[in-house]
């Protein structure tokens, strides 16, 4: 990886979430103003405080705050939709609001900046390469769990704000409990990695197996692009992309987290012996690089 890349996806959401109020503002700003005063002093605020929350998340990169940015940055795009849609008269401001928002998500949901927060809660000499999401989740799903998120964030103070006490009282309470839910089943997704440490490398992967995959040095055969019809057992749920196969050198023990079928109960967790491993790591070239660089066998 060039040298330059690191700090430019490290510093590249913070840049341009900096800016969002500047850019998005005055859009935002003429959509409130025709609402009661309640109305728009509370989604002033709110968009405020959330602007302040979620800079000082982009500040401190951890995987608890990649699960954040990635919710507020796609909320920033819709908050532009609607008020783009519910503007009398749309203009050149709302459209500025629109594209920049979309820039904003696009930075906040890219793999660099995945790779970025990722590390930030890494250990010693030890890298981390996010997981692309299950296949199965991206068709609904995840879409689902951020939309209570945010509708369940937003509805209630704003409902109160417009003097709907009961039902925005009821709003305000089940709809942030259904947001923690939501939020905590989306931040999963952000615990997600391949892992090289000095010992070897790690497939973290909770929502796949019981415990990490450990896959120490002298065991590891090759690390290759998967050839077509790879009988290695399959780790990535379905996951679009690329999938890297890491060959071992033995059979080890792995516990694979059993699907549950609504309805019917839990069936045992039973480990099984694996010679090799299917994973799909966001961007395959840069892990093969790492993994050169690291001097372990690398196959292309």
């Amino acid at each position: 990886m060039a040298p330059w890349r690191r700090p430019l996806e490290r510093w590249a959401f913070p840049a341009c979430w900096l800016l969002a109020p500047f850019v998005a503002g005055p859009a935002f700003a003429a959509t409130l103003d025709p609402r009661s005063p309640a109305v728009r002093a509370t989604a002033s605020v709110g968009l405020w405080l959330v602007w302040g929350a979620t800079l000082a998340a982009a500040l401190v990169p951890r995987t608890v705050t990649l699960t954040a940015v990635r919710i507020v940055a796609p909320a920033t795009l819709a908050a532009a939709g609607w008020a783009a849609l519910v503007a009398p008269d749309p203009g050149g401001a709302d459209a500025v609001a629109l594209a920049y928002a979309a820039v904003v998500t696009a930075v906040a949901l890219s793999a660099g900046t995945g790779d970025a927060f990722a590390n930030g809660s890494s250990y010693g000499d030890e890298r981390r390469f996010p997981l692309r999401p299950p296949g199965a989740l991206l068709a609904g799903p995840i879409e689902v769990a951020w939309t209570v998120v945010v509708v369940g964030v937003v509805t209630g103070p704003l409902l109160l704000a417009a003097h709907q006490w009961v039902v925005g009282a009821a709003a305000l309470a089940g709809g942030w409990f259904l947001a923690a839910v939501a939020a905590r089943v989306l931040h999963g997704l952000s615990r997600r990695w391949l892992v090289f440490t000095p010992a070897g490398v790690v497939v973290h992967d909770p929502m796949v197996v019981v415990e990490a995959v450990l896959v120490l040095r002298r065991h590891l055969a090759s690390l290759r692009p998967a050839p077509a019809g790879t009988t290695a057992r399959d780790l990535t749920m379905g996951a679009p992309g690329t999938a890297l196969q890491i060959d071992l050198t033995e059979a080890i023990p792995i516990t694979p987290r059993p699907t549950r079928r609504p309805g019917q109960p839990a069936p045992p967790i039973e480990s099984e012996d694996v010679s090799a491993v299917l994973v799909r790591p966001s961007r395959p070239g840069v892990v093969l690089s790492e993994a050169a660089d690291r001097r372990l066998p690398v196959t292309t």
